[in-house]
This record gives structure tokens, sequence and C-alpha cells, in this order.
């Protein structure tokens, strides 16, 4: 399972709460329709309007040719013309995690 971390600035930090919804809404909802993504998680890093970046996510993926199929589908194109409105990737940093990881027991 590969792993994509994205550092995202807005383009306004006035539209902070517009982009919250948007990501819990849509960005989130259309999940389902990327078979290649196995989980998605958005952080809210900072509000300051200086900072160098506002939020990061982190997208798990089974593979990255199965994510670049996903990234020709018309459900991703929704969402990068949705996202490229209020924000913007200022860094991207992918990898494969190391042996299972760890999670602590429920």
């Amino acid at each position: 399972m590969q792993s994509i971390v994205h550092k995202i600035r807005l383009l306004d930090i006035g539209h902070a709460q517009a982009f919250e919804n948007w990501v819990l809404d849509t960005d989130y909802a259309t999940c389902p329709e990327l078979p290649s993504v196995r989980s998605f998680d958005v952080y809210r890093v900072s509000s300051a309007p200086d900072a160098p970046f506002h939020y990061i996510e982190v997208i798990k993926v089974s593979s990255n040719e199965a994510f670049e199929r996903d990234m020709g589908s018309a459900s991703f194109a929704r969402l990068v013309e949705g996202f490229s409105t209020m924000a913007e990737v200022v860094e991207e940093v992918a990898g494969t995690r190391l042996g299972a990881g760890y999670r602590a027991p429920a």
C-alpha cells in the first residue's frame, strides 16, 4: 500500500470554512468512487494567513498504478475542479509503509 501526503495551502484563508465543508461533504463522499483509495484523511494544521500550508491530506492507495487510473476518472476530475478553486498542493511526499506498522489495541 502506498501513502501520499499533500501539504495544502488555501488561496484565501477567509474561505477555510467553505473548504472544510467541501472536504466533509464532497471530497470524503467521492472516495468510494475511486477504487484505489483505501483511506483518506484531511487534517487542519494552521489558520494563520501567512502559514506555508494550512492542511495536510493523507491518502492511502492500493498502488500508484491504480491511483493513476482513478485520476483519469470523471469523479476525480470533479474533485480537482472543486479543489483548485479554493486551494493548491504546495508539496507532495509519497512512500511505502515499512512492515505492518503499529496500531494500538482497541
